[in-house]
């Protein structure tokens, strides 16, 4: 009985650590694994050997488990009988009631959490068993390899599919997702270029409305206004370009460089430059592209209504990648202000996944709006009055500072947070 036991229990552990290591070499960031090959270790070459072909070694763990689970049903139905034969007479009743305790076991300790755990730890665990794992990959060598050609034989014959040789390669969310694990646990020293290389990755997924200059921002004269005022705004404001329009921003006919004002022109239409006009879900890569093809430093944003959106630049671009470039001129009058690990002072122009990453908040995204305060507005639908105080889920807002068209800054209170 004590043997049966033990074989029993070695079973459900096999079967366990097989169904794990299927779903670990599944679930596995596969950026990780191929990091941990390129070392010269001994781990490193049993790695390679068993990722060698994929899907011999899912063979291998299928083999390994349906093994276990046929000694598991031999003993067990035995180990059963032990305790059921004498107290009920009925062999249906019996078989049925064997089958529902082994299928229960089975189910909870070598199914659901084995592979639920390795899933979850899947990289530590892939490594931590690879050495076991390769063991049964040489014990069963000759019946995976037998199994493997039966399969490409049908693959290739009924399905005129080639060989099942998947190969190992990342993705670029695995590789977002290895570079998001280094922010975590990277020192300060290295953190500015692995969030340059977590930039490049989501690079392709910004459109030009979340990098853009909003319109109420937009520095920009009259087609008509004279250049003795059009000089005055070059020097007040310290930008090369400056945006010209007829009646209204909608309505925007081009841009001034401040060079041509050297030229000693008559008026502003006579030194006035074209504009790119782009719209605000173009992806910023193809702003960027265009702009470089037409060599152009600069483009006006359009709504879906046709009007004036924004303002994007080349800089604007960069920035999604280097992060904020600052000159003489940059205006860094923006309120971002840290009181304690609960409360804030913000400027609302703050970009909400900017302050979730900075500030380890989970303010609510939405693709409608980008900043705090388009945050507030889309709760509210309204502009709130300095003072006012507004609950969105977890977070208290009070209005500090608002205009006519916009909240300036606000007090941010988290109402219930684990320190």
């Amino acid at each position: 009985m004590i043997i049966e036991i033990v074989i029993i229990l070695i079973s459900i552990l096999l079967s366990a650590f097989f169904s794990g290591m299927e779903i670990a070499f599944v679930s596995a960031n596969k950026m990780h694994i191929e990091l941990e090959k390129k070392k010269d270790t001994f781990l490193a070459k049993i790695l390679s050997s068993l990722t060698n072909k994929p899907s011999k070694f899912i063979t291998t763990m299928l083999i390994g488990n349906n093994i276990s689970l046929v000694i598991y049903g031999y003993f067990m139905g035995d180990f059963l009988m032990y305790f059921l034969g004498p107290s009920i007479n009925n062999d249906f009743l019996i078989l049925l009631i064997q089958t529902l305790i082994s299928t229960l076991i089975i189910l909870i300790t070598a199914e659901f959490l084995p592979k639920a755990i390795f899933r979850i730890y899947a990289n530590e665990t892939l490594k931590v068993f690879a050495f076991p794992a390769y063991v049964f990959y040489v014990l069963f060598y000759f019946i995976s390899e037998f199994i493997t050609f039966i399969s490409d034989f049908f693959l290739r014959v009924f399905f005129n599919t080639k060989e099942d040789q998947v190969q190992l390669a990342f993705s670029k969310t695995e590789l977002g997702n290895y570079i998001s694990e280094q922010l975590e646990s990277a020192d300060d020293e290295i953190d500015s270029e692995i969030q340059i290389f977590q930039n490049a990755l989501e690079f392709h997924n910004v459109k030009a409305r979340e990098a853009m200059i909003p319109r109420t921002e937009i520095i920009a004269v009259e087609v008509h206004e004279s250049l003795k005022n059009l000089n005055l705004l070059f020097i007040e404001t310290g930008l090369s370009k400056i945006m010209v329009y007829n009646n209204s921003l909608d309505d925007t006919i081009g841009y001034v460089h401040t060079f041509e004002l050297f030229k000693k022109p008559k008026n502003i239409r006579s030194i006035l430059l074209p504009i790119e006009i782009v719209p605000e879900t173009m992806m910023i890569h193809d702003v960027l592209n265009d702009l470089i093809k037409k060599s152009k430093s600069v483009a006006i944003v359009l709504d879906e209504y046709g009007g004036t959106s924004g303002l994007i630049t080349v800089e604007d671009i960069i920035e999604e990648l280097f992060g904020e470039i600052e000159d003489e001129h940059d205006s860094t009058t923006l309120l971002e202000e840290k009181i304690n690990d609960r409360e804030f002072n913000f400027s609302t122009r703050l970009e909400v996944d900017y302050l979730n990453e900075t500030y380890n908040l989970d303010l609510k995204e939405n693709s409608t709006f980008e900043t705090l305060g388009g945050l507030i507005v889309h709760h509210t639908e309204n502009i709130p009055s300095t003072g006012e105080i507004i609950e969105i889920e977890n977070y208290q807002f009070t209005i500090l500072k608002e205009s006519a068209s916009k909240i300036e800054e606000v007090h941010l209170k988290v109402l219930f947070k684990d320190l």
